[in-house]
């Protein structure tokens, strides 16, 4: 079986020779950083989405070394409208981690890697293996379908320790960077959750579940996101908007937002409120409800609050986490 492993995995580096991805822009002039940067903006996340930012976050942040006097609301403005912003701030905690204890030098080792925040064992994996040619498994989730339909387990789910096993077995120690592009390009392109299109694969005359996949329609019914209100008050002056940091962990999390009524009740009446704003913004499992209330101030003024406040200057908004609908409309005002 051993054997018929490294059949398979010589079979993906040459696919991926000839069929990947190469393109992809954290495929050029490899370094731990780049990969590192991109390997977290892909999680939950889908590459065309990624692409831009990844592009956007590199040109502010070049490197290591650039990135290292870089502040949690810089970083987090880079990442405003990718979602998951706990991503971003694992990536503050990280580079915080490198420049204290590794003297601003990604660390080396998998086990360093793996202590890192926002990193598990298949970022670690690919680190290793795609940054310093060092063999690791990885086990996203485009990797895992393509174990399960190659080794076809049935209705008997595969446990996460054979997934690990199957995957190790799998690793080319010969060109362990081919192979692992080319194992998550072959899950991305190829064999795909629905439809894949086998006739296109490598692995067809060894996968169990070789055209045996079936095509589902593709006016399935889609479930029901959770549904979640969120009314707040967007005050602003002629230069300025007042904006909250939010330190509790939920949604936009650490992200600086507009305050709730609760907070801003017993300074209302002194506002002039002109507009109101309904918007419904679609998360992956969520759908959140805004009813934005907008009021104009003559001037900044003070809040009795124990929350970190700030009065932003228009001109300065880029420089904030904001989430994208709140700087899509303070952007139109």
């Amino acid at each position: 079986m051993n054997k018929q492993f490294q059949n398979i995995s010589q079979q993906i580096v040459d696919w991926y020779k000839k069929y990947g991805r190469h393109e992809l822009p954290w495929r050029r002039n490899i370094t731990p950083y780049k990969i590192w940067i991109s390997e977290i903006m892909l999680q939950q996340t889908q590459v065309k989405t990624v692409i831009p930012y990844f592009k956007n976050f590199l040109k502010k942040y070049p490197t290591l070394r650039k990135i290292s006097q870089a502040s949690e609301d810089e970083i987090m403005a880079q990442w405003s409208g990718l979602g998951f912003y706990r991503r971003a701030r694992n990536i503050f905690l990280t580079k915080e981690i490198i420049k204290n204890d590794f003297n601003n030098i990604f660390p080396k080792t998998y086990n360093e890697i793996l202590s890192l925040p926002g990193i598990g064992k298949s970022t670690a994996g690919a680190i290793m293996s795609l940054a310093y040619l060092t063999p690791r498994p990885i086990l996203d989730g485009n990797v895992k379908r393509v174990i399960t339909r190659l080794v076809n387990k049935g209705i008997k789910p595969i446990k996460e320790k054979e997934f690990w096993q199957i995957s190790e077995k799998l690793l080319n120690t010969k060109d362990c960077f081919s192979f692992t592009q080319g194992i998550m390009d072959l899950g991305a392109t190829i064999c795909t959750p629905t439809n894949p299109t086998c006739n296109q694969c490598p692995l067809k005359l060894n996968c169990q579940s070789a055209f045996k996949v079936k095509i589902k329609p593709k006016n399935k019914k889609r479930s029901i996101k959770r549904l979640i209100e969120m009314n707040l008050q967007l005050i602003h002056t002629e230069k300025s908007f007042l904006l909250v940091k939010n330190e509790e962990d939920s949604i936009w999390s650490r992200l600086w937002i507009p305050f709730n009524r609760a907070t801003m009740d017993s300074y209302l009446n002194r506002l002039t409120h002109y507009k109101n704003e309904q918007i419904s913004h679609q998360l992956t499992h969520r759908v959140l409800d805004l009813s934005i209330n907008i009021y104009k101030s003559e001037k900044e003024f003070k809040i009795q609050t124990n929350k970190k406040y700030k009065w932003i200057k228009k001109d300065k908004i880029k420089e904030y986490g904001i989430p994208k609908p709140i700087n899509k409309l303070m952007n139109e005002l």
